[in-house]
């Protein structure tokens, strides 16, 4: 899922990649919006509501607005690093520390966001660290589909799904009508998943508040483990080969 990249990488890995990882954003995203007010898988809104603020010379609540931007660029800042860093010592385990750290910091703000005294200035630091984590996510999974698949945010998504949709009418090659109907399936499986995290993280929250983030972190050790168990099987597939 995490290990393939370039000409090894699939239309499968990317759905299985896809579909887990926005179903995570989708409920990070609803538990964000929910226990502090604040959308925390991407940052559009952020810069309009920046640009608003410093009209109105509200510069405190300009800044806030900023550093919810940087946050999330300082995510996908130390994501790509990590990564980075790790693949020239070992390229198959990547991807381990940047979700390590996404998922040690959704059960961090899960375990205390919702403390008084963790919970300040109107839980701002648990939407920085919301968004620093949805950060993580989206450079990583980027990287690693080499930008066909963005899971943190759905208005790229649903451009690109509308300029497929019309191109049915113009594509009559086979070929390229499969490649056409493959990437809509991707983009429609990606906007699927991430409204059920929406709906079953805003149906959870109600049940365990900021806890919700835990369901959120649970899939992510999912994602690890799969890939765990599939590089263990690999290596000693290639170790049976080679013996024989």
């Amino acid at each position: 899922m995490f290990r393939h990249q370039g000409k090894s990488r699939t239309s499968k890995h990317n759905l299985r990649l896809a579909t887990l990882l926005s179903f995570v954003a989708g409920i990070v995203n609803i538990t964000g919006v929910l226990s502090v007010k604040t959308l925390t898988t991407n940052v559009t809104g952020h810069f309009a509501f920046f640009a608003e603020e410093v009209t109105k010379h509200n510069y405190q609540a300009a800044i806030v607005f900023l550093i919810y931007t940087l946050f999330f660029l300082a995510g996908s800042f130390a994501s790509n690093f990590l990564a980075e860093l790790i693949s020239k010592k070992n390229p198959d385990l990547f991807h381990v520390a940047p979700i390590t750290i996404e998922i040690a910091i959704l059960v961090s703000l899960g375990l205390f966001g919702m403390q008084t005294n963790f919970y300040l200035f109107d839980g701002k630091w648990t939407a920085f660290g919301l968004l620093f984590a949805m950060g993580i996510q989206n450079s990583l999974v980027t990287k690693i589909s080499q930008s066909t698949v963005r899971t943190t945010h759905l208005t790229g998504l649903f451009t690109d799904l509308g300029i497929e949709l019309s191109q049915l009418f113009f594509y009559k090659k086979p070929e390229e009508r499969k490649a056409l109907k493959t990437s809509i399936y991707l983009r429609l499986s990606i906007i699927s998943f991430f409204f059920l995290g929406c709906f079953m993280g805003g149906f959870i929250y109600g049940f365990l508040a900021l806890k919700t983030l835990f369901i959120a972190a649970f899939f992510l050790l999912i994602t690890l483990y799969y890939d765990y168990i599939r590089l263990n099987f690999i290596t000693i597939k290639r170790k049976k080969i080679n013996f024989n």
